[in-house]
């Protein structure tokens, strides 16, 4: 992967705010008319990406969101930090009413602020591996995940942005 530009946060939030009705629409009629190259061409659109948009400059996901904390990840992390599982989530993490496990807080408590990077990188929970979930699976799986990340996540914006710039057939 490509180290991309920085991103300029400012500049991304007016666009967003400019352009998000349009872009949720846009993949609103994509999902009920799925293109047949559209995974092909999402996973083009995301190498496009890459090269556009730096996250270590950015991190807003980690600033504004929480990820969905799986068992596996929760005894990992727990491993990781010397604790036992029952204190990790104690200490950290919450129960929604759906019976996910998030962040209590945000910023994520593991998020060193004035670099931007994970201090448990190597064993962070499989929802942070996978985001911003691009071109993962089938893109009319991901169509509502892109809707609500659209507006946190500069890759995501960039990647609907170029999607519908190309035709899809």
């Amino acid at each position: 992967m490509t180290k991309g530009k920085r991103v300029n946060f400012r500049s991304f939030k007016q666009k967003v705010r400019y352009n998000k009705k349009s872009f949720r629409s846009f993949l609103t009629k994509l999902g009920k008319n799925v293109p047949r190259n559209a995974d092909t061409l999402t996973s083009l659109a995301e190498k496009e990406v890459w090269k556009e948009v730096d996250c270590l400059s950015c991190a807003n996901c980690c600033k504004q969101m929480s990820p969905t904390y799986t068992p596996a990840d929760i005894k990992r992390i727990a491993a990781h930090e010397n604790m036992e599982p029952e204190a990790f989530k104690k200490k950290w993490l919450y129960k929604d009413r759906t019976g996910d496990w998030l962040n209590k807080t945000t910023p994520c408590q593991f998020l060193n602020l004035s670099t931007n990077k994970c201090r448990i990188y190597a064993v962070r929970p499989a929802d942070c591996i996978g985001f911003p979930h691009l071109s993962k699976k089938k893109l009319i799986d991901y169509i509502h995940v892109h809707k609500q990340n659209l507006e946190y996540c500069p890759a995501t914006y960039k990647l609907v942005e170029k999607m519908m710039e190309i035709p899809l057939v």
